[in-house]
């Protein structure tokens, strides 16, 4: 490759220049003012994010792994229990099950949504099943309708995975995170409200969970120096929380270019049906990543392709959880087919709230070049 520059799969600048003076404001303000953990700008966040979403409470967390483990310990799950949840995600999501004590069963997922598949999950369900959590992956919501069916049948807890879903919603116009019993969100830079290092947020309607949340990401203590419970050190930055305040004031517009851009993308990539399978743009879908699926096994060739040509690119997951090291040998005769088989032919192309037309073009012209 020559003269172009290169495609990264993720541009924040363009982000970063439009909000540059609200946000330098903020950080001047914040650094003034002497409070930098918890505080009234992590109060003024959960309040806003806890109105924008659509929930009662909103509980500010160092990371949305911590939002996980912190979630299943409010909702009561315990050591023993089993969650059932979707292989097809980040580890974290096992991660957080396997951290507490309990087992995560794994659900095979839907081949066009890369969602937990909800004849999986009801046929996963256990007598020591306590919850289920499923990932809203790549911004497209579950079928909440047949899950939350599964999980009232059988008397399970929802906590809902919305590390890469915030604002996303779904029939009726509930977002995700106001859906279950609670909600794990992250602020990782890379996602959709993106902080400037890690960040987590629990939602839940639930006074119970919320207050005991409150108590584990403070050590288990209610009040200094009177703990109850085994707690973490598990509290929202305030210069996070008020860089997050200004970017959450944009969000519904960046999601919204989002979905625009995907929309574009699959208008490029139309005449390429039959090599490639291009993601639904269905409603409530707010596209964190933009997943494709190259067949014929010819999905790293591609790749290497697309790089050789300047496209970055990534691939969410290669490795179903259940097959990662540290499982595998637990799960060694599992059979999730469909998780597997996404594993071998993801691949998510550049894309940002900013993405120019003229760049989605060079893609698909490039992805177009890569499968001839």
């Amino acid at each position: 490759m020559t003269g172009a520059e290169r495609v990264p799969v993720l541009d924040l600048g363009p982000e970063l220049e439009a909000l540059w003076g609200e946000l330098s404001s903020e950080v001047l303000r914040v650094l003034r003012s002497g409070r930098f953990v918890l505080g009234p700008d992590v109060e003024a966040f959960e309040r806003e994010a806890a109105q924008y979403l659509g929930v009662k409470h909103a509980v500010g967390l160092n990371s949305g792994t911590d939002a996980l483990f912190i979630g299943l310990r409010a909702l009561g799950v315990e050591p023993g229990d089993e969650v059932v949840t979707t292989p097809f995600t980040f580890f974290a999501t096992a991660e957080a099950i396997s951290l507490i004590g309990a087992t995560p069963v794994f659900a095979d997922i839907e081949a066009d949504s890369f969602n937990l598949d909800p004849a999986s999950v009801e046929a996963a369900v256990t007598g020591r099943t306590r919850a289920v959590i499923p990932v809203h992956l790549f911004g497209r919501p579950v079928d909440w309708g047949r899950i939350s069916a599964i999980a009232f049948r059988h008397d399970l807890r929802v906590l809902e995975d919305c590390a890469q879903s915030i604002g996303a919603t779904v029939a009726g116009g509930a977002r995700t995170g106001a859906l279950g019993d609670a909600g794990a969100f992250s602020f990782y830079p890379t996602k959709n409200l993106g902080g400037f290092g890690d960040g987590g947020l629990l939602t839940s309607d639930d006074d119970a969970v919320a207050e005991t949340a409150r108590m584990l990401r403070t050590h288990g203590e209610r009040r200094r120096y009177h703990n109850e419970m085994i707690g973490y050190n598990s509290r929202l930055d305030a210069l996070q929380a008020a860089l997050l305040r200004v970017k959450l004031q944009r969000l519904e517009e960046f999601n919204q270019a989002r979905r625009a851009a995907a929309r574009r993308y699959s208008e490029l990539l139309a005449d390429l049906d039959g090599a490639l399978t291009t993601p639904a743009v269905t409603d409530g879908h707010v596209f964190h990543q933009y997943t494709v699926r190259i067949h014929g096994g010819r999905r790293d060739e591609v790749r290497q392709r697309l790089d050789d040509a300047g496209i970055g690119t990534m691939v969410y997951y290669p490795i179903p959880c259940h097959r990662l090291p540290i499982y595998v040998d637990a799960y060694a005769d599992a059979s999730l087919p469909v998780a597997e088989a996404a594993a071998d032919e993801v691949l998510s192309l550049p894309l940002w709230p900013a993405i120019e037309a003229a760049t989605q073009e060079r893609v698909a012209d490039a992805l177009a070049a890569a499968l001839d």
